[in-house]
């Protein structure tokens, strides 16, 4: 360890580019020494950015010593500037700055706090959304089990929430595309295929609202689903209160187990949702016909 040390200091301080003026070369041997990289790789990555940093800096009438060329404003501007890098490489390059600065002027860079970050819901268990249906089919009369009916089905079969599952009308769901889809509308207006296991149970629940809402009430827009029909679902034969939010992950669920998508994640090697975002924000959606076939809910 001592002999790999001695390795990357000798490195550090024999470090005199071309690409850089002497000070600039200098302040960086000087930041980098104190940063105490472990690798030779890893020196050479901080002095080409402490280098280019304190170039850049001094041009601009700024002091070569770590207290201003290292202040965060300044690795910002720096790294947001500085021309000719792609966007991977600016990311590089603020990164290893940063790596310098906390270890160079550790009062610069207090301890980042982590915040809260909700997590997505926990899907109910197929055992349990068939227990809120069970109940939806023991209510005392039939508009009341349609509208119970309507109630889970649509948020477990096509993951509908908060106004798209509260406007639904009868008319909204119907046999299209080689399966049953519903129509949501409004802001966010898609057409949803109906996984299998739902969709007779949720076309008989909109026959019995025709015109009206599935879920039940006159007033289009109206803030929170029916009291009553909600308590009606709720925590009976030891299930879980009725949340609409978990019953759409349980939707999201089941899709991505048939689409394969944590097979295709992991072989991709995928963890974050936002990159794949961006890999479909260039792709263009298939027909109703395709998300029909694809979601395995096509009439045999």
């Amino acid at each position: 360890m001592e002999t790999a040390d001695a390795e990357v200091a000798a490195y550090i301080g024999r470090w005199r580019p071309s690409s850089v003026s002497p000070p600039a070369a200098e302040f960086a041997r000087g930041v980098v020494a104190k940063a105490g990289p472990a690798a030779r790789e890893r020196a050479k990555s901080l002095l080409r950015a402490a280098g280019g940093l304190a170039g850049y800096g001094t041009g601009l009438g700024l002091d070569a010593v770590p207290g201003v060329l290292l202040h965060p404003p300044a690795v910002e501007r720096f790294t947001r500037c500085a021309p000719g890098l792609s966007d991977a490489a600016r990311r590089t390059l603020r990164t290893n700055l940063r790596f310098a600065g906390r270890r160079v002027v550790p009062h610069l860079y207090p301890a980042d706090l982590p915040l809260p970050r909700d997590r997505a819901k926990q899907p109910y268990s197929p055992a349990e959304v068939a227990g809120f249906l069970a109940l939806a089919g023991a209510q005392p009369t039939a508009e009341r089990r349609a509208r119970a009916t309507g109630l889970v089905c649509p948020g477990a079969g096509a993951g509908l929430i908060r106004g798209d599952l509260r406007d639904v009308r009868g008319t909204d769901v119907a046999c299209r595309s080689g399966g049953v889809i519903v129509q949501v509308r409004g802001p966010r207006a898609r057409t949803v295929p109906v996984l299998s296991r739902y969709r007779g149970l949720l076309l008989a629940a909109a026959r019995s609202a025709g015109d009206g809402l599935v879920c039940g009430g006159a007033e289009h827009g109206r803030r929170n689903l029916t009291g009553r029909l909600t308590a009606s679902l709720d925590g009976g034969g030891g299930l879980p209160r009725l949340d609409t939010s978990r019953l759409r992950a349980a939707w999201l669920a089941d899709c991505g187990q048939l689409l394969g998508l944590a097979t295709f994640m992991a072989a991709a090697g995928i963890s974050c949702s936002q990159r794949l975002g961006d890999l479909v924000s260039g792709l263009q959606p298939g027909s109703g016909e395709q998300a029909v076939a694809l979601l395995g809910t096509a009439w045999p």
